[in-house]
């Protein structure tokens, strides 16, 4: 088998899919080992269940939750992924808990198991706007004060809907809808080899001139430089007679 250069080294993890399977039972969804890493996908409802039982089981012990993070599809009915990370102390294994669901049904919170949940929770709230049944504290954390939208999924605009700036006028900082001026930019799609149709200051000291043609730039006033007085001619040697 093998095993992807991401993935750290652990113990082995031959007999996981099958503990899981006994103890999740009909919560247990589907179970599939790719490139040395376990993905079990379980029922939405069920998932404090399944993650209790993951962590408590003798042999499976996953006893600490590392992330959560989400994963957005918009072609599907239920186009949100929760995804769980897992990791075992005791075993050196890690291993990977999934769950689907929409826009509108929430997930169970799982901060009875791990209090950590909660700001995971909440930062997959913020980014997706998936929902947590149970969190005591789901408000925004990473984006700021009245965000409009949530900037992971994958139908949020790249330029977002407002921009903030700091107000001379009004001494804070206040909202805008978003511009992109690009009044400093220009572009010519020439081959490199052709070259731009316009001229740069310079341009022109690359263009062939005739002899004694006129500078494009200038002189320099002042007096005329003297020019040098010409040497006279040696005399010609007179030829003897004989």
């Amino acid at each position: 088998m093998s095993v992807a250069l991401h993935v750290p080294r652990t113990a082995s993890d031959e007999g996981v899919i099958d503990a899981a399977r006994k103890a999740l039972g009909d919560a247990l969804i589907d179970a599939v080992e790719r490139v040395g890493e376990i993905t079990l996908t379980v029922k939405r409802d069920e998932i404090t269940n399944a993650l209790k039982a993951l962590r408590d089981t003798s042999g499976l012990e996953y006893q600490q939750l590392m992330e959560i993070a989400g994963v957005d599809y918009p072609d599907r009915p239920e186009r949100f992924e929760v995804v769980y990370q897992l990791l075992s102390l005791t075993k050196n294994r890690r291993l990977r808990v999934k769950v689907a669901t929409d826009e509108a049904t929430p997930v169970p919170s799982v901060t009875g198991l791990w209090p950590v949940a909660g700001w995971l929770e909440r930062e997959v709230y913020d980014m997706y706007g998936v929902t947590f049944a149970g969190n005591p504290d789901l408000r925004r954390i990473l984006t700021d004060y009245g965000f409009e939208g949530f900037p992971q999924r994958k139908d949020f605009p790249l330029t977002g809907h407002v921009e903030l700036r700091y107000s001379e006028a009004e001494k804070r900082v206040i909202y805008e809808p978003v511009q992109l001026p690009q009044d400093f930019r220009s572009f010519d799609f020439l081959m490199p080899w052709e070259g731009p149709e316009y001229r740069l200051p310079g341009d022109e000291k690359a263009v062939g001139e005739e002899p004694g043609a006129p500078s494009p730039a200038p002189a320099a006033s002042g007096p005329e430089p003297v020019k040098p007085a010409k040497k006279p001619a040696a005399p010609k040697p007179r030829k003897k007679k004989s």
